[in-house]
């Protein structure tokens, strides 16, 4: 199966799903309704335009994977900045609009402190987003990162190992640092 979103830079024109296996015998009309759901959406509110449950889950699935991702973040309950990119490429800001979310250093000095510190905090959550994307297999070698950090250096990336656990929250009611008190880090703020 696969899912191509045809767009005009804002809504999506045309959408091309191929199903060339199906489970059941009434899947094939599954395309048709995906259609139907997504044509004339804009980007960015693909994640947000629901009717999964009237179309094939695994159509569906792939047509949010083909959206725009949207990042924001909130200082008080206030929005602060919005990113919208796809591939790592912004689409807005406008001021940075075609840049890579790595290649933001130059625009986020430029902001003020405040929208300064909240545009690093949006970049880098952007970029570790995509780590849960990756197979586990596929970031066992520290060799095939590029050298962004201390480990992945070439003197260290041959010699790393992959450390730690996998832990799936969406089998329990658990949330990330459900554990986490504060305690250890608080005795370091007081020092």
């Amino acid at each position: 199966m696969a899912v191509t979103l045809h767009h005009d830079g804002t809504t999506i024109t045309a959408v091309e799903p191929v199903m060339d296996r199906s489970p059941w015998t009434t899947c094939p009309g599954a395309p048709a309704v995906l259609v139907e759901t997504f044509t004339g959406v804009t980007l960015a509110d693909v994640a947000a335009r629901g009717a999964k449950q009237a179309n094939c889950t695994h159509l569906h699935d792939l047509a949010l994977l083909a959206g725009l991702r949207i990042a924001h973040i909130r200082r008080d309950g206030m929005p602060v900045l919005r990113f919208a990119h796809r591939d790592d490429i912004l689409e807005s800001p406008e001021a940075v609009r075609g840049q890579h979310l790595l290649k933001l250093r130059d625009w986020i000095q430029s902001l003020d402190p405040a929208t300064r510190e909240a545009a690093r905090l949006l970049q880098w959550a952007s970029l570790i987003a995509h780590g849960r994307t990756i197979p586990m297999e596929r970031q066992m070698d520290a060799t095939r990162m590029p050298p962004n950090c201390f480990t992945f250096q070439p003197e260290r990336a041959r010699i790393a190992r992959r450390v730690g656990k996998i832990i799936d929250f969406s089998a329990s009611d658990a949330r990330p640092l459900d554990h986490f008190d504060g305690t250890r880090f608080g005795a370091r703020l007081v020092a």
